[in-house]
């Protein structure tokens, strides 16, 4: 059965939006777009050891697959991570797109409650969320999150759309790895425990 993973690259403040690129997401005026390039030489220091192989499979909101869509397929055959991301399968949560258009993508049959243990029991390793903040919530609030990798820029912006948001009840975190890349960043894992369960002291 695999783990559904939530994987962000955070400020120490929480933001995530518009990590990439000016343009990638002005929401209410957003004015820090691209704050994630200058750590971003350094992140596959912490990713390296284990690379891609755990994930077999990409669960996405619209708006990140539509970004994704429109630069992945013409990236370079010899980017690893290009190439992960198109040969293996990616899950599109949307109500208004119906031809995705990129190899490998596939529309998310039905709501999140029944699709995504679907999806889970579908295979071995991780299925992984990437970006898509109202969709990573979404998830949290039901409960269908097993682990979260967290990406923790050493930056403070103190405006825009933050990961974390309002949940129906606590959720207690298991801590399973932490390192940090030669520009600060830090890598943490944390498995995501059931309501109720007891965190030390």
């Amino acid at each position: 059965m695999r783990r559904l993973v939530i994987i962000e690259f955070l400020t120490v403040d929480g933001v995530m939006q518009g990590l990439g690129s000016p343009e990638e997401d002005t929401d209410g005026g957003f004015a820090h777009g691209g704050w994630g390039a200058p750590y971003a030489a350094a992140v596959h220091e912490a990713v390296a050891a284990d690379g891609f192989g755990r994930t077999t499979g990409y669960l996405l909101g619209r708006r990140t697959y539509e970004k994704m869509a429109a630069y992945w397929p013409q990236a370079p055959a010899d980017d690893p991570m290009a190439r992960h991301l198109n040969e293996t399968p990616k899950h599109v949560a949307t109500r208004t797109l119906t031809d995705l258009g990129w190899e490998g993508a596939h529309v998310l049959d039905g709501e999140l409650e029944a699709a995504v243990p679907r999806l889970k029991t579908a295979g071995d390793g991780d299925l992984a969320v990437l970006g898509s903040g109202d969709l990573a919530h979404q998830l949290m609030v039901r409960g269908l999150v097993d682990e979260l990798r967290l990406f923790v820029h050493p930056v403070l912006l103190g405006t825009g759309k933050r990961l974390f948001r309002e949940l129906p009840v606590p959720r207690p975190l298991r801590l399973t790895a932490c390192s940090t890349t030669s520009l600060g960043t830090l890598a943490l894992s944390y498995d995501v425990l059931g309501p109720g369960t007891a965190t030390p002291s």
